[in-house]
């Protein structure tokens, strides 16, 4: 989800229309605002867990779970 929207959205504009509690952050952290630093999130009003949610995953470590799995299918 966050590489589609940074590549279908690089402007964050369905984002911040469908998403207003995020429409304050800049667009790099726009699309994983767990990864900005303290001071961006406090600077846009943005509360983790309160104003939006914490992710349920870590998307790094289950897209490479899921690309060892696709190298064990194709051995």
């Amino acid at each position: 989800p966050v590489t589609q929207g940074q590549k279908f959205d690089p402007d964050g504009e369905y984002i911040r229309r469908y998403v207003p509690e995020l429409s304050g952050l800049p667009n790099k952290y726009l699309f994983s605002p767990w990864e900005a630093p303290a001071s961006v999130l406090e600077q846009s009003g943005v509360v983790l867990g309160d104003h939006y949610p914490e992710p349920v995953v870590d998307l790094k470590f289950s897209r490479e779970r899921a690309l060892e799995g696709w190298q064990a299918i194709k051995s």
